[in-house]
């Protein structure tokens, strides 16, 4: 099977005029899902060829503590603030939680969240694996976490990052429904895989923390800004057509001290447009995407982007 990454997608059309429109559920137009990583770093982690697990030579103790805090203390004042606001989401999850720290897990399911994929280990890479030792190592990973919460595991958001040239067909082969990968839209767009689907739902890697305050050295309260800047257009456009925004975090950045404020502020943001925005989960976004392309008939696409 090889990919034409120029057909994967639907065709490209101007985004005032790409079907289907519709409404989320209760005639809102926006719909807002949170999607904390919640990451296992070993110290010294099997050599990946391609990619370096640190940026510092073993043991980087700077940065895998870094990463520590977030399991410690970080992920408890994240979910002390969704708990004040009254809002669940999606976890992005490394399986090897579910062994190593199933206490920091446990509460997520506890709260009605879904957990969706993101690999067993965030210094384990897909790079430079065949294709049937990633289906493994992906299959792996979504037993791991349907064993613990008990729930089917339906999305993917790669390892790290990492990607190769098989893994949208490795996420098919393990009974996956969608991916968080590919920032091609605004919105929810079905991928022809063979004679299967997936669906690629926003991720909105711009808004993530570790992206936005790290790599591009913005102040909190700048991060607070693209945020509100990002959020308030998509709801503008989403008059047009409905749009999802999606908000990566990392409790080991977000939770510090310094920086939990700041998401407060975005959270109290979302709330103050509640009327217009549905606050939901990436599942549900999926099914009810589903629900209205079945009422359609619109389900099928005129570009397969995946030849065998």
């Amino acid at each position: 099977m090889s990919i034409d990454y120029g057909k994967l997608f639907a065709p490209h059309q101007p985004a005032t005029h790409r079907p289907p429109d519709f409404a989320w559920p209760d005639g809102k137009r926006l719909a807002f899902w949170l999607a904390p990583n919640i990451e296992y770093y070993e110290v010294d982690p099997k050599p990946n060829a391609t990619r370096a697990p640190w940026p510092r030579p073993f043991p980087d103790m700077q940065n895998w503590s870094w990463r520590d805090y977030g399991n410690r203390v970080g992920v408890w004042r994240c979910l002390e603030l969704f708990d004040k606001h009254g809002m669940s989401g999606s976890v992005s999850l490394n399986s090897a939680m579910c062994q190593h720290l199933p206490q920091v897990v446990q509460p997520f399911v506890d709260r009605g969240w879904e957990l969706f994929c993101h690999g067993q280990y965030n210094t384990r890479y897909v790079f430079g694996e065949t294709p049937d030792q990633e289906r493994e190592h992906l299959q792996a990973a979504c037993n791991e976490i349907a064993a613990f919460s008990g729930a089917k595991v339906r999305g993917l958001l790669s390892p790290a990052l990492t990607y190769n040239v098989s893994t949208l067909e490795g996420a098919v082969a393990c009974g996956l429904d969608y991916v968080f990968d590919l920032g091609a839209a605004d919105s929810v767009l079905p991928l022809a895989v063979g004679d299967s689907r997936l669906l690629s739902i926003p991720y909105s890697s711009e808004l993530n923390d570790f992206f936005a305050v790290v790599v591009g050295g913005l102040s909190a309260h700048a991060y607070v800004e693209r945020f509100k800047a990002q959020f308030d257009q998509l709801l503008k456009d989403s008059e047009v057509q409905p749009k999802v925004v999606g908000l990566p975090l990392h409790p080991y950045l977000i939770g510090m001290p310094q920086y939990i404020w700041a998401l407060d502020q975005i959270l109290l943001h979302v709330k103050s447009c509640r009327d217009m925005v549905w606050i939901t989960q990436a599942r549900a976004i999926a099914d009810y995407y589903d629900q209205k392309l079945d009422a359609s008939g619109a389900h099928a696409l005129s570009a397969p982007g995946v030849s065998t």
